[in-house]
């Protein structure tokens, strides 16, 4: 409060308002009324009924003790200023601006000043905190190639029935980084999200891995129950940190460089050798300087690289940084490769973003471009390709089980504990849910509490049950969306297979020939004959040439003569 929320004006300040008046309304010796000589001027008049105001309102008690503590206010104000120096001067100014610099949490802003019957001052209340900056999507100007692209119709030909790739519209590299956001997206339902560490573990009902943990049926539900502030199991369980004494154990040099990690990821892994490291194609010099690639490999797999010539000291494999994982903590390494798959914002607890390719896919498409696509443009924080032929979670358990995925009884517990949890055949009536089965091999992630939320319940998943994730998805989005507006980008599986090229797996090339070299003639050798040796052995004197009957190449009636044929003796 200050001196002119009292009315107290001082003439200085008066006169220049007034005199303000003058310039902005015109000439100040406009005509006006006759002034009788002895009337005191107006200026004079306000400060006496001032002053006469003051003296007949200031013994009263109410009155007096306000005057009083703003007073009091103002003197102790003025020694902070002259004791302090700069910094309480800095203090004071922002203060009365209502600005306060963010790292000063003992500043205390005073919100209000009200009076009681006794005077005192009523409140003195923090701020609120200041409200986050959220990215909120952008669209693309007018005239851009991109903003009005649509999809083509498949192309017609009989003979090729199966997936394929679809033209899909990207900004040119240098737009696509112009257009990566400053700020987060928002971050629906929860805000803060923490992990469970526990040392000592007991088995729950079902499930559940000394990994992972084993939650109880009362944690899962809990772990759904979507809220601002939430802790909740994402593996990692133990340890000081993760990939340290976790189980999934990395070495220390490669964690620091995985923390430094502030930008994009691109990450794969490879266990149990059953792939070959596939380079990524058409990345930007800027991509290559500012991206962090990726590759986890088991110790089976490291021995399989060395021994190949493929890897040396430097631990890198062209744009790929090897990064070796031990005591692993699954027998099986379809298992193990969801740990990296689902759970990379734990492993790299400072990136932004995050792009997942499977092993056996190959990158043919800048990363920036692949985010500014599927996520910016979308304004969407998790996108994931939907499966090509089957869209329902019931279809994909059958076609998992005809396949030999996994043990059958497994795969039939899983998809009637989801049934009992009210998991419904996909139908149109779903819309805009696209599907229910995703085709997981390529995962695109924003690093916020929501979608970090949603791949720790969907690890869980696996944790517990079979490690077949297409199963669990549904379940765990669908759980998600009944407490929040949180959505996803399905896209298209033809869209995927635009940015990445299906290969095969290493046991499957080795079964192949290796091809030709470039210009060579390939020569067709005739088989070698057939000897059977079960035939007698005939000597070169017994051996009989007799004359070759002619085959008659045309079918027909058989002719039979029923003449004997004449002998003529000698």
């Amino acid at each position: 409060m200050t001196t002119a929320s009292l009315g107290l004006r001082s003439s200085g300040s008066y006169g220049s308002l007034q005199q303000q008046q003058f310039q902005n309304g015109g000439s100040p010796f406009q005509a006006s009324p006759p002034v009788p000589p002895r009337k005191p001027p107006k200026m004079f008049k306000e400060k006496e009924g001032l002053f006469l105001w003051i003296c007949k309102f200031a013994p009263r008690k109410k009155i007096g003790m306000m005057l009083l503590c703003v007073v009091s206010a103002a003197v102790f104000l003025w020694v902070l200023y002259v004791g302090k120096g700069e910094d309480t001067q800095e203090l004071i100014m922002s203060m009365n601006s209502g600005v306060f610099p963010p790292d000063t949490g003992q500043i205390r802003h005073i919100d209000s000043i009200e009076k009681n019957d006794v005077g005192k001052i009523a409140s003195i209340e923090s701020p609120p905190p200041p409200p986050l900056a959220h990215f909120k999507g952008y669209t693309l100007p007018p005239g851009n190639p991109c903003e009005g692209f649509t999809l083509p119709p498949p192309p017609a030909d009989k003979k090729r029935t199966g997936p394929r790739p679809c033209p899909v519209c990207y900004l040119p590299v240098e737009q696509a980084i112009a257009l990566m956001p400053d700020a987060p997206s928002f971050s629906p339902g929860v805000s803060s999200l923490t992990y469970i560490h526990e040392e000592n573990l007991s088995k729950s009902e079902f499930g559940g891995s000394e990994f992972g943990g084993y939650p109880s049926l009362m944690q899962r539900n809990d772990s759904y129950d979507v809220r601002e502030s939430m802790s909740v199991h994402c593996g990692f369980v133990r340890g000081a940190r993760p990939g340290h004494q976790t189980g999934f154990d990395i070495d220390d040099s490669n964690l620091l460089a995985m923390e430094s990690c502030r930008g994009v990821v691109v990450a794969s892994a490879i266990f149990g050798a059953f792939d070959l490291i596939r380079q990524p194609q058409n990345i930007s010099e800027y991509a290559k300087g500012n991206v962090c690639f990726y590759m986890f490999v088991d110790e089976e797999t490291e021995n399989f690289l060395r021994n190949s010539s493929e890897l040396d000291s430097s631990m890198r494999i062209g744009l790929w940084r090897i990064a070796v994982v031990h005591n692993l903590p699954y027998d099986d390494p379809r298992r193990n490769g969801k740990v990296p798959k689902l759970l990379l914002h734990r492993l790299f607890p400072n990136a932004r973003y995050s792009l997942w390719v499977d092993a056996k896919l190959e990158l043919v498409v800048d990363p920036y471009q692949i985010l500014e696509r599927f996520l910016w443009r979308k304004n969407a924080s998790f996108a994931i390709s939907r499966h090509y032929r089957r869209f329902d979670v019931f279809v994909e358990a059958e076609a998992n089980k005809a396949a030999s995925k996994f043990d059958n009884a497994s795969i039939d517990f899983q998809v009637d504990f989801y049934r009992k949890e009210g998991l419904t055949p996909y139908t149109r009536a779903k819309l805009p849910i696209s599907s229910d089965v995703p085709e997981g091999c390529v995962i695109i992630k924003e690093h916020i509490p929501i979608s970090n939320l949603f791949t720790c319940l969907w690890f869980n998943e696996v944790d517990r049950f079979t490690p077949r994730d297409q199963i669990s998805f549904a379940i765990v989005r669908d759980k998600i969306r009944e407490k929040t507006n949180w959505t996803l980008n399905m896209f298209l599986d033809c869209e995927r297979r635009n940015f990445v090229i299906q290969g095969y797996h290493r046991d499957v090339l080795e079964r192949w020939p290796p091809p030709p070299l470039p210009g060579a003639i390939a020569v067709v050798h005739p088989p070698p004959p057939v000897i059977d040796e079960t035939l007698p052995n005939i000597s070169a004197s017994s051996f009989v040439t007799s004359p070759i009957k002619k085959i008659p190449t045309k079918r027909g009636r058989e002719r039979k003569s029923r003449r004997h044929r004449k002998v003529i003796p000698g």
